[in-house]
């Protein structure tokens, strides 16, 4: 059996921007995350790419021999090229999985899926994080207690002006009193999409063992059950004999 094929897609623009970050993951966000994926799925194949490199890593060749997509960004999504976000849709919708991090909810590819705003609410005050586990049967929440707590995080409240999910695996609480559906699962053509909320830049998050672990349990389940590739031929050839007509 091939291993299992991840991308973990990093902006990378504020590893170079702001020396709290870079003190935190030294050899940016994307190696950190990717880091998580090995250590969990010992079998996998896990390689990073960022925005800054020709076609931001994203080949057609590459994207076409990766079974599941990690994504990060932030300042720079305007940044990213729309020839790339099609390509990256044309993959999902053939059955490429996209795990979707954090301020990755207004990245092109994130609103063109799913077809609206993605816009929220959102506050920087140090806040305590503590994620609910609400659907404990769910593959993403495998290992995983009740819930579990970040010490430090960015506050991200509803309204999450995203499509009702598929699938609820995860509901935040803040310390300054917000909620927030924190953990979201879709299906877009043949492709599994999950929206995980943690990681902003200035925080240890993406060392977190259970947000490691979190990512590694989406990475398996979003990966292909099947290949479908969009067409639309012409069935000249009915399969069964067609009777006169008139």
């Amino acid at each position: 059996m091939n291993p299992l094929r991840v991308v973990v897609w990093g902006e990378n623009v504020h590893e170079h921007k702001n020396a709290k970050v870079s003190a935190l993951y030294p050899r940016g966000m994307h190696a950190a995350i990717a880091d998580g994926v090995r250590e969990l799925l010992r079998g996998a194949s896990v390689t990073t790419a960022t925005l800054q490199e020709p076609e931001h890593g994203l080949t057609e060749e590459r994207l076409a021999a990766t079974d599941v997509l990690t994504w990060w960004g932030h300042m720079a999504h305007d940044q990213v090229s729309d020839k790339v976000v099609d390509r990256v849709q044309k993959r999902v919708l053939e059955g490429m999985g996209l795990i979707v991090l954090h301020s990755g909810h207004y990245s092109k590819i994130f609103k063109r899926l799913l077809g609206t705003t993605c816009s929220l609410t959102w506050r920087e005050a140090d806040e305590r994080e503590r994620l609910w586990v609400c659907n404990p049967g769910h593959p993403i929440a495998r290992g995983l207690d009740r819930h579990f707590e970040l010490p430090q995080e960015e506050m991200y409240g509803e309204p999450f002006a995203i499509p009702a999910p598929d699938e609820q695996v995860f509901i935040s609480w803040f310390e300054g009193g917000e909620v927030f559906r924190s953990g979201c699962c879709w299906q877009r053509g043949n492709g599994k999409i999950f929206y995980f909320r943690p990681g902003h830049e200035t925080y240890p998050t993406y060392h977190d063992k259970n947000v490691r672990r979190v990512i590694a349990n989406a990475v398996e389940w979003a990966q292909p059950q099947g290949v479908w590739v969009d067409s639309c031929p012409n069935a000249k050839i009915p399969l069964e004999k067609l009777a006169p007509k008139g």
